[in-house]
């Protein structure tokens, strides 16, 4: 059996990884019918740090295809990956092409295969922000329609895919990020020296991401966070921001020097794991970091008025705050943890279980 992986951004090289472990586990139980792994990397995300080292530190092997789409607007993104996957596809043939998340990658990749009538699977199925504005929204309603494998991570993400009229291939197998996390977590204490370069002690500090379109294409929503963020850092925390390549374009655009906010260069996975686990509290519009804030239980405040993880927040893990300031200042200083010995997104076994799946299908 070939399967073809299609991924292009950070949040996908996490996820893919525990399933590239998933499969390598299943072809030496059962060497006579090994699963044969394809890696295509769109090159969504093209800079080294925020690509290259996240293969590195995950111990993923180098891919089949790079793509080198680079960026571009939705529209020609998505197109030149469609384009040139669907090259790749009809070179390889695969039995099976599997997308992860919501990026242009994922739609791109799924739209190709089903243009040549090849089998998708989607890993993380059926999450919605119920938010059309977010072009990660479109990119889930439309891959989930058109994949015949929804692997989702919650139950609330196989209720949102039944409303949806779909149930024909929906699988509840927990969050691979959450495989991915209770792996890595142990890597980068042992190995990670974030903490003693930045001179931090353990919840002593937060830490803020801000990447999302709908905050860094906003500019009042971009001014009044960082408003927001240095106020924070001036008279409650120090605040710790690895900014983001495209936030960092912005704030040069609009001429928003931070006096306060500790900046950094985008982390590697590893050392962000551990400022995470670190923290006293997580500020961030990225739905990845709060999850993995929820993994490592430390309290999170989300920079959106949405979210797709909607159990952070009814655990009381997750506070949505959107770009208010006031909300924003007060949720930081009532910021607690929530409720404990609770875990909607599996049992960490999810990459296994997708394996077994998709083997089971092959099979007949």
């Amino acid at each position: 059996m070939k399967v073809v992986n299609i991924v292009g951004a950070r949040p996908q090289f996490i996820k893919l990884a525990p399933v590239l472990r998933a499969i390598k586990r299943y072809n030496q139980k059962y060497p006579k019918n090994v699963i044969e792994s394809v890696i295509i990397h769109t090159g969504q995300h093209y800079d080294y740090e925020m690509s290259q080292i996240f293969f590195e530190e995950l111990e993923i092997e180098e891919p089949d295809y790079y793509l080198e789409v680079g960026s571009g607007s939705h529209g020609h993104q998505t197109g030149e990956i469609l384009k040139r996957t669907e090259d790749v596809l009809l070179s390889e043939r695969p039995d099976l092409v599997i997308v992860y998340g919501d990026t242009n990658s994922t739609l791109g990749g799924a739209l190709a295969a089903a243009k040549l009538h090849i089998p998708v699977a989607h890993v993380e199925a059926g999450l919605r922000s119920f938010n059309r504005q977010m072009p990660e929204e479109i990119n889930r309603v439309l891959t989930d329609h058109i994949s015949d494998l929804l692997f989702c991570p919650t139950k609330v993400a196989v209720e949102n895919l039944k409303r949806e009229g779909i149930e024909k291939g929906v699988y509840f197998v927990g969050d691979v990020m959450y495989d991915s996390v209770l792996y890595n977590i142990k890597l980068a204490e042992k190995n990670s020296e974030i903490m003693s370069y930045l001179r931090l002690k353990p919840k002593t500090y937060a830490l803020a991401t801000v990447h999302r379109a709908g905050n860094t294409d906003n500019y009042q929503r971009l001014i009044t966070i960082f408003q927001a963020l240095e106020k924070i850092a001036q008279e409650i925390i120090p605040v710790i921001l690895p900014l983001h390549t495209r936030t960092r374009r912005r704030l040069e655009k609009l001429g928003i020097v931070l006096k306060n906010v500790r900046i950094f260069e985008p982390l590697s996975y590893l050392d962000m794991l551990l400022l995470e686990k670190n923290a006293r509290v997580i500020l961030t519009d990225s739905g990845g970091v709060q999850k993995e804030a929820f993994f490592l239980k430390v309290p999170c405040i989300t920079l959106r008025e949405e979210t797709e993880w909607i159990e952070t927040v009814e655990t009381g893990w997750n506070t949505l705050v959107g770009c208010n300031i006031e909300k924003i200042l007060e949720a930081v200083q009532t910021a607690k943890p929530g409720k404990k010995n609770c875990n909607p997104y599996g049992d960490g076994q999810a990459a296994d279980k997708i394996v077994s799946i998709i083997v089971k299908g092959y099979e007949g």
